[in-house]
């Protein structure tokens, strides 16, 4: 059937059109809703500042029904506006980090084995702040007169460094004491970790007892990570973890709109803030009481995060809260091992039974030949391999309908005045000739949710992130930056088009001509691994295309041969 090499082009380019409408989701989000009247002041004040939530009745019915606001004099900031004070720098052997005294922040964090996108010479940023981008670590105490994070603390300024022997290092900042309190913010950076405890250390001189509760969050705008067309960033926003709920996204539109929906007390569970390949995400231990929230505090600032109590301190004492803090990379074969459920944060889309296994294989290939192109090519093997029956069957189906061609074309002149008449004439020829008109199909239906999954899974991967293949091709996730793949995959396109049985309707026939073309422009976008996929794939079949033709023509030859000689 002449359609069928239609169909197929359809097929495939909806595959692609899935591709497009999750870039035009991802690159132009739902318009943020206007602060509305009532909401204008105090979004206004607390932009920038993110002011406490108010605690569940489950955590804190004692504590004062608002936040902390400005204090010790210091002014409310405007929106995108965070006060400084000293800078504190520390250095380990995966980050380099900068806490401003002003609210003891960590306001910048650099991962120093993951380059950046702009320059692969320098560090990847994941925490940062400046006029055009906001995305730090905040954290501080909910109860009258405890420090916050607009509270300026004391530290030695300067910077400090991981020396060699030593598993971790300390950074302790002092908060003015409040009516005999005094409070120590700790950060400790651990060597080889991504991980970093945040503690309140509460020692209580008062005459009467306190219970304080905690706060840690991160504050962020809604902007993505840089992407490159067709190879843009997945999910940016808040996502949050409970046993109960399981993972859940709590994405920045909901919280324009004030509908976000998610479990706000748990005694398990994180919080983090997510965007393409890494995330930030507040660790509380398990069997602790919390609550979480997310707002939205001004325009394109939110903030995610989790209270959880210091507990009661009789006069005298001290207590301790501990919160760690993962900044990093989503390492798949880590991210499990430091949380329950943080391997969840690796988002394969909507075919993530597929792309799971997929990436599990390509990690296995990868610690056997330790370079990912090849691990990409032996997926590919696999792939073919594992779906060669299938496959084979529909390029027999295509070999024959190639051979039968120009009795196809006559009917089609017999009958080219009554389509009806030509269809049910074509169906009858196949029904005789035993041929499946739409077995070609096969070969490209099976590759589509493998080509979509490995599309997502290079996408979310941040292994395969600046992972070199050879020659040029020095990241796999990235488009080659000289077309030599696209541009390769379009002849292998065109040479297979050559072994396909030709459409006999001319408007078919042209737009066959320009799918290769058309599909090498579409790759000129896509991650250099998922054009080295389609490159090896399309060398794979069209060996077996080609050898499958050559033994059925010299089949119907040698039968040819056999009944002329009888």
């Amino acid at each position: 059937m002449d359609t069928q090499r239609f169909v197929l082009f359809l097929i495939f380019a909806t595959s692609l059109l899935f591709l497009w409408d999750a870039w035009q989701k991802e690159q132009y989000p739902a318009t943020q809703a206007p602060t509305t009247a009532g909401q204008g002041t105090e979004m206004q004040a607390d932009a920038g500042t993110a002011e406490t939530p108010v605690p569940g009745d489950q955590l804190a019915s004692s504590v004062p029904q608002r936040g902390p606001t400005a204090e010790n004099g210091a002014p409310v900031r405007a929106a995108g506006k965070l006060e400084s004070g000293d800078k504190i720098t520390i250095k380990t052997d995966m980050v380099l980090a900068e806490i401003d005294t002003a609210g003891g922040d960590i306001r910048r964090l650099e991962l120093l084995h993951q380059p950046s996108k702009e320059d692969k010479n320098k560090p990847f940023a994941l925490l940062e702040s400046d006029p055009e981008r906001i995305y730090v670590a905040q954290s501080g105490l909910i109860g009258e007169g405890l420090p916050t994070h607009k509270t300026r603390f004391t530290a030695e300024p300067g910077t400090y460094e991981l020396a060699a022997g030593q598993d971790k290092i300390q950074i302790r900042l002092s908060a003015p004491e409040a009516d005999g309190v005094q409070v120590t913010k700790i950060y400790t950076f651990h060597r080889g970790s991504y991980l970093v405890d945040v503690s309140f250390e509460v020692a209580n001189q008062r005459n009467a007892a306190i219970q304080p509760f905690s706060y840690f969050q991160m504050l962020r705008d809604s902007q993505p990570p840089v992407g490159s067309f067709f190879m843009v960033p997945t999910y940016t926003g808040a996502a949050l973890y409970t046993e109960e709920e399981k993972f859940k996204k709590i994405e920045f539109s909901a919280l324009d709109k004030g509908n976000a929906s998610y479990p706000k007390n748990a005694d398990n569970g994180w919080i983090a803030m997510l965007q393409q390949y890494f995330l930030a995400a507040w660790l509380p231990k398990d069997k602790l009481p919390r609550e979480y929230y997310a707002k939205r505090l001004g325009e394109n600032e939110y903030t995610a995060g989790v209270i959880v109590p210091v507990g009661q301190i009789e006069p005298g004492s001290s207590a301790t809260v501990t919160v760690p803090l993962y900044a990093g990379p989503e390492e798949q074969s880590k991210l499990a091992s430091i949380a329950p459920g943080l391997d969840l944060v690796v988002d394969y889309g909507w075919l993530t039974v597929i792309g799971a296994p997929l990436f599990w294989l390509l990690s296995l290939f990868h610690s056997w030949t330790g370079n990912w192109g090849v691990a990409i090519i032996l997926l590919t093997m696999s792939v073919k391999l594992a779906f060669f029956p299938l496959s084979a069957a529909g390029y027999r189906s295509m070999a024959k309908l190639r051979l039968v061609t120009p009795k196809l074309q006559r009917l089609r002149e017999q009958h080219g005045n009554d389509r009806q008449r030509m269809h049910q004439a074509m169906m009858d020829f196949y029904k005789t000739e035993k041929i499946n008109p739409m077995g070609g199909c096969l070969p490209i239906l099976v590759q589509i949710p493998v080509f979509i999954s490995l599309y997502w899974v290079l996408l979310s991967s941040v292994e395969l992130r600046y992972a070199s293949f050879a020659l040029w091709i020095e990241d796999l996730s990235a488009p080659d930056p000289y077309y030599v793949l696209p541009v390769i995959m379009g002849i292998s396109m065109f040479l297979q088009q050559r072994l396909s049985p030709p459409a006999t309707d001319p408007i078919q026939a042209r737009v066959m001509q320009i799918m290769p073309l058309a599909f090498s422009v579409f790759f000129f976008f896509f991650p250099a691994g998922l054009v080295l996929y389609s490159l090896v794939n399309n060398v794979l079949s069209i060996a077996q295309q080609w050898q499958i033709t050559r033994m059925i023509e010299g089949s119907v030859a040698n039968t040819s041969k056999q009944k002329k000689a009888n």
